[in-house]
């Protein structure tokens, strides 16, 4: 995408058909709401352009899952999972809403619970669902279907893998590292990471369906997630990121860095601990262009972050500056319509 001019945000379409197939690379929260807005985006009827209620598919990382007191933990499945069907705790973030505590209470009384890490009773029931259906010999991919064909969530839900790849972070010299959720959760990443580890991803192969979705998907979105422990924990399952830059579909993604000011959950300290640029244009440069060996072909940063366009279409990515807070489903749809408006003319270039 080399030599391409800047992408005037009214220059763009405002009604636009929406892609057959779409695939979305997810993280937790912030997947959650951006997945949200792609079904919003599907179904809301007050366009000129036809609308599609299919089902898009979302590819999920799992480098935060883990056991916790006998029980497969998979934050951020759980809460796209969560987001979707409507019964997310909005007030926490994460979770379900109307939770109560009373069995982690019960298990730290026992001296067994896990105080920085607490999980709701309703929460438990899906991890107790989950562990028993993993125990019975079925796969996450097949069991993550199961779990969420209670909802309508008008989207198919993939693990970026069904072994088990957990991302740990080496915080000194020595060998030992932290459980990432440790890292996040227990010391709010304030002691400063040096390395992120995804111990097993060697030997895992991607989930049963992700290839095949990613191979067949008329566009490729990457959520405005954090880019290294989310976005990268998918990335690090081998396959995947060979897809992406093998693929038919133009991969647009969206920055989660907005301004100085406004970085989603503690990216800041994720990109410093690889060596990345807090920014938009940071996150870009570090996913890199298709054209560059990267994988990107688009790349949406905030109005805020519009003097920053320039620096990104030099590194061979197609940008656009547009509002990028998730705010509702409305304006999350918004952003998900502009990022198939870049990816039209991503495709309309010779």
């Amino acid at each position: 995408m080399d030599g391409q001019q800047h992408v005037d945000e009214h220059a763009l379409p405002k009604s636009i058909s929406l892609p057959e197939s779409i695939v979305v690379l997810s993280g937790g929260v912030g997947g959650a709401k951006f997945a949200r807005g792609v079904r919003h985006l599907r179904r809301r009827d007050d366009r000129e352009a036809p609308v599609s209620s299919e089902p898009f598919t979302c590819v999920v990382n799992t480098g935060d899952d883990m056991w916790l007191n006998g029980l497969r933990v998979c934050p951020d499945l759980d809460s796209v999972m969560y987001g979707l069907a409507g019964v997310n705790d909005l007030n926490r973030g994460w979770g379900r809403a109307g939770e109560s505590e009373r069995v982690s209470a019960e298990l730290s009384a026992y001296g067994v619970g896990a105080d920085w890490f607490t999980l709701g009773d309703l929460d438990l029931a899906t991890h107790i669902a989950r562990s028993q259906l993993l125990r019975a010999g079925r796969g996450l991919a097949d069991i993550t279907r199961t779990l969420a064909s209670r909802w309508d969530l008008g989207a198919v839900l993939l693990p970026a893998t069904e072994h088990e790849v957990e991302t740990r972070v080496r915080v000194d010299e020595g060998p030992g590292t932290l459980h990432f959720e440790e890292w996040w959760v227990k010391h709010r990443a304030r002691v400063p990471a040096r390395e992120f580890v995804r111990a097993g991803a060697s030997a895992a192969e991607p989930a049963p369906g992700v290839l095949a979705a990613i191979e067949a998907a008329d566009l490729i979105l990457i959520a405005p997630s954090n880019p290294i422990v989310s976005i990268g924990s998918i990335l690090a399952i081998p396959g995947i990121r060979k897809a992406l830059r093998t693929a038919a579909a133009p991969v647009v993604g969206l920055s989660p860095i907005i301004g100085a000011s406004h970085v989603l959950g503690m990216a800041a300290q994720c990109l410093t601990a690889v060596g990345a640029e807090v920014s938009a244009a940071g996150v870009a440069e570090h996913y890199g262009a298709r054209g560059a060996g990267g994988l990107l072909d688009g790349w949406l940063v905030d109005s805020a972050d519009a003097a920053s366009v320039p620096r990104i279409e030099a590194a061979g990515l197609m940008c656009r500056a547009v509002p990028l807070l998730m705010e509702d489903d409305e304006h999350s749809a918004d952003m998900a319509e502009a990022a198939i408006a870049l990816a039209r003319q991503v495709q309309s270039q010779p």
